[in-house]
């Protein structure tokens, strides 16, 4: 079991530096991936936000989607945060209809589902296999989980507000996904769970 697992973060689009500074401040090795051939030696990897439909694309420009699809369906560790939520989901509502996910994740998602930039928000909530009390959650037009399959462990909802009880984090075997940005508070309890997970399966 490595104690300093080689972890990447997906780097088409999005706040890759900032994942990439989590993951480095936990212990793991983090390094960029634009190219196939950035996904050998990886023990887990990281989506970032970003805009869905623009990762999708750049993925298959940069010919990235299907050896990626094929290491996450071998069981390659995930962690999925707003965008990458939306990459790791099996089923996309309001997306568009060209386009596709990684897929992994047996959830339906709504994309944009708490509204457009100006309706971004904090929380704070309680996220189950994460100790020390809540986490900020730092939501930007972001997603949230309209269904969850039976695999699917709910591990975090929205505990106020208009929105009270939507799921907003998941965990399904070797994957995680979150509806918000937890790279950006400087709280790394988040990506601390997922790098544990990434050594369970190590």
């Amino acid at each position: 079991m490595s104690s300093d697992p080689v972890i990447g973060v997906l780097a088409l689009q999005g706040d890759v530096r900032e994942h990439l500074s989590v993951l480095a401040a936990t212990g793991a090795l983090a390094r960029p991936v634009r190219r196939p051939a950035e996904l050998e030696g990886l023990q887990g990897i990281v989506l970032p936000g970003g805009e869905s439909t623009t990762i999708d694309k750049l993925s298959r420009i940069f010919e990235l989607r299907d050896p990626l699809v094929a290491a996450l369906r071998a069981g390659l560790p995930a962690y999925g945060s707003c965008a990458g939520m939306i990459m790791l989901a099996d089923r996309i509502l309001d997306g568009r209809s060209d386009q596709q996910t990684f897929g992994g994740l047996d959830i339906t998602v709504r994309r944009n589902a708490f509204g457009r930039q100006v309706a971004s928000f904090e929380e704070d909530l309680h996220l189950e296999g994460v100790p020390g009390g809540p986490v900020r959650a730092v939501f930007i037009r972001a997603p949230w989980v309209e269904e969850a399959g039976e695999s699917v462990e709910v591990i975090g909802r929205v505990e106020d507000g208009p929105a009270e009880g939507r799921i907003v984090a998941v965990r399904q075997g070797g994957l995680l996904a979150t509806s918000f940005h937890p790279e950006v508070t400087g709280d790394a309890r988040v990506h601390e769970l997922f790098v544990e997970m990434v050594r369970e399966r190590s």
